[in-house]
């Protein structure tokens, strides 16, 4: 950040008395930003440049989360069924893309398997056709790091593992998390250390579907189940489901952490099955594109917004202030899934080299929620960000701006 932005950032923050006209032209300094503040009527607060579309990085999650309430509502919890195909003694998992199916609830499905009567399978046999294979994320890098994690329709752990040395060896970061022959392969490629390391299943939704599929044996085994090496591939069996796993998270549960930590691998996991779902077809980039815009022009009739995915990581996406602003005030009814970034400040953050952006709800003394989208094509530190929000609550609390 050069001299100039600091100098006007810090104008900007540490001027609390400054009125909405001055906060205005002070912001007017910036180069390539916009800004809306509205009160709990609609009225325009502050406003600059709101009409113009910027890169809204991880402010799209706010749009994946109202898709995804909107949609299936705050109860909705994710299913995965589970079928015996008795001839060949296969038990076959076909993947829901349930964005939360993590060791905790691996543990629940060993222990009600087992209650229902399963002994012993020679197969575990993995449909993972609700996704396309080995997708890649518009926007998303080829690294290891948990945040480029793949989408795939089985998934475990957010496709991630958690590993670390100890006295020598590889052992998993988490008590919960047995080590699978996988892991420990794809660990020994890390310099570890006794620091945990959190690394993706990769770039092949095979690799992650094989991951769940031998934490599932381990658990399974756990139980006393016995349970063969061999894992395939393929159609689940034309017949009722053996057991139907229902997540004990609600989607509340889902979206708060992925909008408090921005969690790229659930946006992107609700997004897909919401196009998979609507399209009846295995879900896709394309298809999700499509969705999103088309549901957004039906419900809010915007004519120029372009959304590659739903987590924030295109730098193709692009949103104005005033729209996510009116997505905010639809929003509305799910305001406290949101993390509060500073005192009174409830919103979600969006960072991508040279993009900075803040949207969420200023809340004012007399505790109401009033909506608010900065959008900034430059780095500012989330400090900076967080205290720019914090001063438009300052304004939203001066009775010469907002009238009773």
């Amino acid at each position: 950040m050069n001299y100039r932005i600091v100098f006007v950032l810090l104008l900007l923050t540490f001027s609390l008395k400054v009125s909405a006209d001055q906060f205005v032209d002070r912001f007017a300094e910036l180069q390539n930003a916009g800004v809306l503040l509205v009160d709990i009527h609609g009225k325009t607060v502050v406003s600059a440049h709101a009409q113009t579309s910027f890169i809204p990085a991880s402010t799209t999650k706010l749009v994946t989360a109202w898709l995804a309430l909107n949609h299936w509502g705050e109860d909705h919890h994710f299913k995965t069924d589970f079928y015996l195909d008795d001839s060949t003694n296969t038990l076959w998992i076909k993947g829901s893309g349930d964005p939360f199916l993590v060791s905790e609830e691996l543990l629940i499905i060993a222990k009600n398997l087992k209650d229902k009567g399963l002994r012993q399978i020679d197969r575990i046999g993995l449909d993972g056709s609700l996704f396309q294979n080995n997708l890649n994320v518009p926007g998303a890098s080829t690294t290891t790091n948990p945040y480029d994690a793949k989408p795939t329709a089985i998934a475990v752990n957010f496709n991630t593992i958690a590993v670390r040395k100890q006295a020598g060896r590889i052992v998993s970061a988490e008590s919960q998390t047995p080590l699978t022959a996988f892991a420990e392969k794809l660990a020994r490629k890390q310099a570890l250390s006794k620091r945990i390391v959190r690394i993706n299943t990769g770039l092949s939704s095979q690799d992650a579907e094989r991951y769940f599929a031998e934490l599932l044996a381990d658990f399974l085994r756990q139980q006393g189940i016995v349970v063969g090496q061999q894992i395939v591939r393929g159609s689940v069996p034309d017949k009722d489901p053996y057991y139907t796993h229902i997540n004990s998270k609600s989607l509340t549960d889902v979206v708060r952490p992925m909008l408090k930590y921005s969690t790229n691998f659930i946006a992107n996991q609700l997004i897909l099955v919401l196009s998979a779902e609507h399209y009846q077809r295995p879900a896709n980039f394309s298809d999700v594109e499509r969705y999103m815009v088309k549901c957004l022009q039906n419900e809010f009739n915007w004519q120029t917004i372009v959304l590659k995915e739903g987590a924030g990581l295109a730098r193709d996406n692009k949103i104005s202030p005033v729209q996510l602003v009116e997505l905010l005030e639809s929003f509305r009814q799910w305001k406290q899934l949101l993390p509060e970034v500073a005192p009174s400040i409830y919103a979600k953050s969006g960072t991508l080299k040279n993009v900075s952006t803040l949207a969420g709800y200023a809340v004012d003394n007399k505790q109401q929620w009033h909506a608010f989208s900065l959008m900034m094509q430059q780095s500012v530190s989330h400090k900076r960000r967080n205290q720019i929000a914090s001063e438009l609550g300052v304004l939203l609390n001066n009775q010469d701006i907002i009238k009773p």
